[in-house]
């Protein structure tokens, strides 16, 4: 199983390499016949393009699909919030109103709430247990049928790594230090936090900076820290709490109406499919890389990095337990796609454990 998911992740970071290439050429060579795109998609992103992580995977994925096509396919990026709400964009889609999109999985689950199995299950698998869950396991049929449930053609096209746990006002070391905070979670995690007796505080994230500096919240989850160090977020001075048990991972797609996905010439469709995995080994591979240096630079910065104590994980992890059991009682697509994914992701776990060096200081 591992043997199959090596070789299809191997060519597609040969294919980002050569999308690499392709970047330079770019420059001194116009793509198509007459030095047009004979197609040109409008995308509208989730992501800012000049942050790191998402926002950089938006932008490999265009230059890769341009590349593979040889110039007769474009995808021009839409900024967030240009033509809809980014919170809207599945609504967009199925209206016409947006022609395609790259968003978080999770902004779906408002539609059905099976999409927060692949956007963030708190204590879930990590990056590479859901890409192998999505490549070898039913991860990639479940997703598929639950975007045609909506219309909508949805292909998965990145992946995004753990979160940081998030910044506070005050020590969070305890379970009875959560009584009366005001916090930033998503929708999962919130009602986690809620049985531990914070206030779950629902906001954008472009509010959320603010809102923490200005003491309207008491802390709460952002981004990823590299994401998080690009937005400033070590000039709050607060403490940083690790690691992100709420969203160990999280799906990228890319997306778009069913009607207008199959009217595309099928060797074009199969050129963004495979952009799309090219996209997902990029980001697999520059990930713990990039998020490991933005630690040092927060470090570097003044920011104190703290772990959970046991305490805190085993009450996170427990009311977790709770709010999946409830979740998968009320819905059942959910309810088996939880479980499918469980099973997958325990089938390997001897060998994960088997294979893998156990952490010895460093001589």
């Amino acid at each position: 199983m591992r043997r199959n998911t090596a070789k299809i992740i191997g060519l597609a970071a040969a294919l980002v390499a050569a999308a690499g290439l392709a970047v330079a050429q770019d420059k001194a060579q116009p793509p198509g016949k007459n030095g047009d795109s004979s197609r040109i998609i409008h995308m509208q992103t989730a992501f800012n393009p000049a942050l790191p992580g998402s926002g950089e995977g938006v932008r490999v994925f265009t230059r890769t699909v341009k590349h593979m096509s040889g110039g007769a396919l474009a995808i021009k990026i839409v900024e967030p919030g240009r033509l809809t709400p980014t919170s809207e964009m599945v609504d967009a889609l199925q209206n016409g109103d947006l022609e395609a999109g790259f968003t978080w999985t999770g902004y779906a689950a408002a539609k059905a709430p099976v999409f927060g199995v692949f956007a963030t299950v708190p204590f879930g698998p990590g990056p590479e247990d859901m890409i192998s869950w999505m490549l070898e396991g039913d991860g990639s049929r479940i997703h598929r049928q639950a975007y045609e449930k909506l219309g909508i053609a949805g292909i998965p096209c990145g992946i995004q790594g753990p979160k940081g746990g998030g910044w506070f006002r005050s020590d969070v070391n305890t379970v009875a230090d959560f009584k009366g905070q005001r916090l930033r979670y998503g929708k999962m995690a919130a009602e986690v936090i809620a049985r531990m007796g914070a206030v779950p505080v629902p906001l954008p994230p472009g509010e959320f900076f603010y809102k923490l500096q200005q003491g309207n919240v008491d802390g709460g989850e952002m981004s990823t820290p590299a994401m998080d160090a690009a937005l400033g977020f070590d000039k709050l001075g607060l403490p940083y709490y690790m690691p992100g048990w709420q969203q160990p991972s999280a799906l990228l797609d890319f997306l778009m109406r069913k009607d207008k996905w199959m009217a595309l010439p099928p060797a074009l469709r199969v050129q963004i499919e495979t952009a799309c995995q090219a996209n997902i080994a990029w980001m697999l591979g520059r990930s713990p890389n990039v998020q490991a240096i933005a630690m040092e630079k927060l470090k570097a910065s003044g920011v104190v990095i703290r772990e959970w104590s046991a305490d805190v994980l085993a009450a996170f992890r427990k009311n977790t337990e709770i709010v999946l059991k409830e979740q998968a009682e009320r819905d059942p697509d959910f309810g088996a796609a939880l479980a499918n994914q469980r099973a997958f992701v325990q089938q390997s776990a001897s060998w994960r454990i088997m294979s893998r060096l156990p952490h010895l200081q460093q001589p």
